[in-house]
């Protein structure tokens, strides 16, 4: 692997240390992320709420010896980012990149949708953020620079049915996104936005198969995979980059390009 080997080429994201929120669940979009920068040569340090999980990330990542930590985040508790952003500093001396990527979702149509549900996505998905790169700021600058990544979604650029509180959330995301970018650019802190399509993750749960059928309807004919979306997030954090703020990356098999051909036989009508 990159970085990884004896006398080989270091690393895209070598020397840099990176946070991973949301990188506990096994097949996790946060936890391939983790691992991709690992074996770019980054020192990560995933962050989450599922302790035992988060834990055995870390030891797969160190079984092929690069470097990572666990420290337990609840998004939504300011003091719990303020300790993990000076506890990255007191032990790896400088924090170069956060990729903020936990989310949840709650499905209900909007008319009943509960006002605890609602709060609860926008708590994790809308204020985690907000946490996470009000608390980031300041150490990239004592670092010289850096770069955070927002994870946002193509729900974060349209609507989706039943998911009010999630599509409200990710295009906060993306606005945040924007805001921060411009307040960051003197700063030489890059920050950007990724809007993944239907991923296949624990997010899905038991429609898990039926995603998978169903949303195998994108222009390229598959759900995505997290190791569609990770070397996204390897390139944003990494000085290839440096020319980047301020955007939205997309990767959903072509979802929001509008619908793929139809299948006409041989030829479409009128050719």
């Amino acid at each position: 692997m990159a970085g990884m080997t004896q006398g080989g080429p270091l690393g895209r994201l070598q020397g840099k240390v990176a946070i991973v929120t949301g990188a506990a669940y096994d097949r996790g979009q946060g936890a391939v992320t983790a691992r991709s920068f690992a074996a770019e040569g980054a020192t990560v340090v995933l962050a989450d709420v599922a302790d035992e999980d988060g834990r055995a990330r870390v030891a797969e990542i160190a079984e092929t010896g690069a470097s990572a930590t666990y420290r337990h985040l609840d998004v939504t508790e300011e003091s719990q980012w303020s300790d993990l952003v000076r506890a990255t500093e007191e032990e790896f001396g400088r924090l170069d990149v956060l990729v903020n990527n936990a989310g949840i979702a709650r499905a209900a149509p909007l008319a009943s949708h509960s006002l605890s549900d609602y709060m609860d996505v926008i708590s994790v998905n809308q204020v985690g953020v907000f946490l996470g790169m009000k608390h980031a700021i300041p150490a990239m600058t004592r670092a010289g620079g850096g770069s955070i990544v927002n994870i946002s979604s193509i729900d974060g650029m349209r609507g989706m049915a039943w998911v009010v509180g999630y599509v409200a959330s990710k295009w906060a995301v993306r606005g945040m996104t924007k805001t921060a970018a411009l307040e960051c650019a003197p700063l030489n802190i890059r920050v950007n936005s990724i809007h993944p399509g239907f991923i296949e993750t624990p997010m899905l749960g038991a429609q898990g198969e039926d995603a998978a059928r169903i949303f195998s309807q994108a222009p390229l004919g598959r759900i995505g995979q997290p190791e569609d979306v990770a070397p996204l997030s390897v390139f944003l954090a990494s000085d290839e980059s440096r020319y980047c703020t301020g955007s939205e990356f997309v990767v959903d098999g072509g979802l929001i390009a509008g619908f793929p051909m139809p299948d006409f036989g041989s030829a479409p009508p009128g050719s």
